[in-house]
């Protein structure tokens, strides 16, 4: 009887899933640092985004250029450019994922307008609308930055910290809904003594 193996994810995958973790801090805080930085320099001191890149490609190309120098004066060998180049394998799981996620979205609006039931269309419009409204109040870059910030802080303090918020979660639900029995029995006990009310008015009225 032959075991069957469970299909692997793809690297891509498992690459995207360790940097939003922070289990490859460097590349973790380069891309923290790296929008932090373009954000800053884009919005709060209005640079030009061509002027921004190509300072970036500058530092780099100098970057490199000095490292290689450096390594030629020590009587090292700089790194080969043959090495540096996508493998077909790579592409081809990039590709699948770019599909995968365009079926999911489709699947899933499908799914929305046509299998579930109005209140879900309703919700998915309500949200949409939302989303739309926040959309006003910030540019493109802002809310791709605080996408960026938001995916590599969140996912990281729910796993170090998530017993911690599921349990603050509980205690918020259970005092919600004790606030909420409580509401409910002050407004049965105010319409049971408005009717008790109303009774005694109408008592006297048929006494007189």
């Amino acid at each position: 009887m032959s075991s069957v193996t469970p299909p692997s994810s793809s690297p891509a995958l498992d690459t995207f899933r360790d940097i939003i973790l922070w289990r490859r801090k460097k590349v973790s805080a380069t891309v923290l640092l790296v929008s932090t930085a373009t954000w800053t320099l884009l919005q709060v001191y209005h640079f030009n985004f061509i002027t921004v890149v190509s300072w970036l490609a500058i530092f780099i190309l100098a970057s490199l250029f000095l490292w290689g120098n450096i390594l030629r004066l020590l009587g090292k060998e700089p790194p080969k450019v043959s090495n540096l180049e996508f493998s077909e394998q790579t592409s081809v799981e990039i590709s699948n994922t770019c599909r995968t996620v365009v079926e999911d979205v489709l699947r899933w609006m499908f799914r929305v307008t046509v299998e579930e039931k109005w209140f879900v269309f309703a919700r998915t419009l309500a949200g949409l609308l939302l989303l739309s409204y926040v959309g006003t109040l910030f540019d493109f870059l802002t809310l791709v930055y605080i996408g960026i910030t938001t995916l590599m802080t969140v996912p990281v303090i729910y796993m170090k910290y998530g017993e911690q918020i599921k349990r603050q979660g509980e205690r918020v639900k259970g005092e919600m809904r004790r606030f909420y029995e409580m509401f409910d029995e002050r407004k049965m006990s105010s319409q049971f003594a408005k009717q008790e009310k109303e009774k005694k008015v109408e008592h006297e009225k048929k006494l007189d």
